[in-house]
């Protein structure tokens, strides 16, 4: 699947994917039974579990289920990973008063069926990307609001209050799945930010 660097418009690949991780192991521990703690509130275990559970078992309906689960030998990991990041995405929007509507959801949806290829092609490349079927609309509405970001804002600004927010939201990470890195936006020693910035060279992931 291609990935665009500076992809800003609903895709099938959806352009808040970020590249697999590797995972470290350390960081402060949040509370018991919790994948995640984050304003206060948590990601825990039994909710990340109930996700992957999802993506396994849509991977195990789908023709192209063996490649499918060759590709997600961190499934647990890069899932918490996602979301934590809509978490961040979703309140950063709503400091900037952007809330896309439903309608406007299942628009850009209907969009990226057709650039796919249809609803199934739209699911299929989803389920690599470690989505179930259930959270594909999350997906679409968390990519319509960072790209509203970055109309209203621009690249620079965004990374910036993607940071800001992470950090506000004072992010702590079960060190089975790492530690949390604001500027990265990630559990991982990424060698990616919030946005890539350079180019528009399409990326092979």
């Amino acid at each position: 699947m291609i990935r665009r660097r500076t992809a800003l418009t609903v895709s099938a690949a959806s352009a808040l994917l970020l590249s697999a991780p590797l995972i470290t192991a350390c960081g402060d521990a949040p509370r018991p039974g919790a994948a995640a703690v984050l304003d206060g509130g948590r990601i825990t275990v039994s909710q990340l579990q109930a996700q992957v559970k999802a993506v396994r078992q849509a991977q195990g309906k789908d023709p192209r289920a063996a490649q499918t689960v060759a590709g997600s030998g961190r499934l647990s990991q890069d899932t918490l990973i996602r979301m934590i990041q809509f978490r961040v995405i979703e309140r950063a929007g709503e400091d900037n008063g952007i809330h896309p509507t439903r309608r406007e959801v299942q628009r850009a949806r209907s969009a990226a069926e057709k650039q796919s290829g249809g609803a199934t092609a739209l699911r299929a490349l989803y389920l690599q990307q470690g989505i179930a079927p259930g959270g594909i609309d999350e997906a679409v509405r968390m990519d319509l609001t960072r790209n509203a970001l970055l109309r209203k804002l621009g690249t620079s600004k965004v990374n910036e209050v993607f940071t800001q927010t992470s950090k506000a939201l004072d992010i702590r990470v079960n060190p089975r799945y790492g530690k949390w890195d604001n500027t990265q936006g990630t559990a991982v020693l990424a060698k990616e930010a919030w946005l890539r910035t350079s180019g528009g060279t399409p990326e092979q992931a």
